[in-house]
């Protein structure tokens, strides 16, 4: 896609969205992993866009992603929240696994909360643990940024020193002690997909440093990244990485581990959304 053809789309993606939100101006946006869509439905005053209404914008085909763009508050603040997104593993372009993204920025979210189940390549992690995403391994072999720069966008070459910004994590932090809840942080690895690792790549993740192991969030990242919007990122570790547990890995383990620990999950996120736009 041309530069000037991915501004004119995100230009009439994010005018359908503002005709349909009234006076809202959501200035927090978050993504919604696996498991954690129903938190969607908590907002209050909100207003529901499925995917297949906007232009640009793709359709998931994964158990326990919706599809719908959700508007509300948390307490006094105006929150965009995707529910449900598309993965690289679906077929997708980058540019399209993104373009949520880039809207939800452009309609002025400029801090993101990105959620996501992961496995746990560091051992010391168990499953339902929370960890806050530090920095990322980009192991997909592709980026987002591929191809002509738009620079009303943002820059040629983006800097992603502090992709997730200390300030933030300092924030989910101590908002997460309040709860009674200790935070990790450690280096989340994307890869494509949709096979999970074998033990031997495994072990090489954690030679690379990379602490968990996932199918997302690192594309979306670094779109939000390009744009200048900042982002903290929160794994939820849903099963230890193939050849540190026991038996197969499987979606339904997954699925499983994020429902037994959504209710915590879900106060963490409603806290943290409601102060983080304040954070400097």
């Amino acid at each position: 896609m041309s530069e000037s053809a991915l501004w004119d789309e995100l230009q009439r993606a994010a005018e359908v969205v503002r005709s349909k939100l009234g006076a809202r101006h959501p200035s927090v946006g978050v993504i919604l992993g696996s498991g954690l869509g129903a938190f969607a439905d908590t907002l209050t005053d909100a207003v529901a866009i499925p995917y297949g209404e906007l232009p640009g914008f793709p359709s998931s085909s994964v158990v326990g992603h919706s599809g719908r763009l959700v508007a509300g508050k948390v307490g006094d603040t105006q929150v965009l929240a995707m529910q449900g997104r598309v993965h690289y593993y679906e077929g997708h372009a980058l540019d399209r696994v993104v373009f949520p993204v880039r809207t939800m920025v452009a309609l002025g979210a400029r801090t993101l909360v990105i959620t996501n189940a992961a496995g746990g390549v560091n051992p010391s992690y168990r499953p339902g643990d929370l960890v806050l995403i530090r920095d990322h391994l980009n192991m997909l072999g592709e980026s987002p940024l591929r191809g002509p720069n738009d620079d009303r966008l943002g820059p040629r070459f983006p800097d992603m020193t502090e992709a997730y910004p200390a300030t933030l994590r300092a924030f989910a932090r101590e908002r997460a002690r309040g709860l009674g809840l200790e935070l990790a942080e450690g280096v989340y690895c994307a890869l494509s997909g949709p096979c999970y690792e074998t033990p031997a790549e495994v072990r090489m993740l954690a030679t690379l440093g990379a602490d968990l192991a996932g199918m997302s969030t690192v594309p979306e990242v670094i779109a939000a990244a390009h744009m200048g919007a900042r982002v903290l990122g929160i794994s939820c570790v849903t099963n230890q990485a193939a050849g540190l547990g026991v038996g197969k890995l499987s979606h339904a383990e997954v699925t499983e581990t994020a429902e037994r620990i959504r209710g915590t999950f879900t106060r963490l996120i409603a806290d943290l959304l409601a102060g983080i736009g304040g954070v400097p």
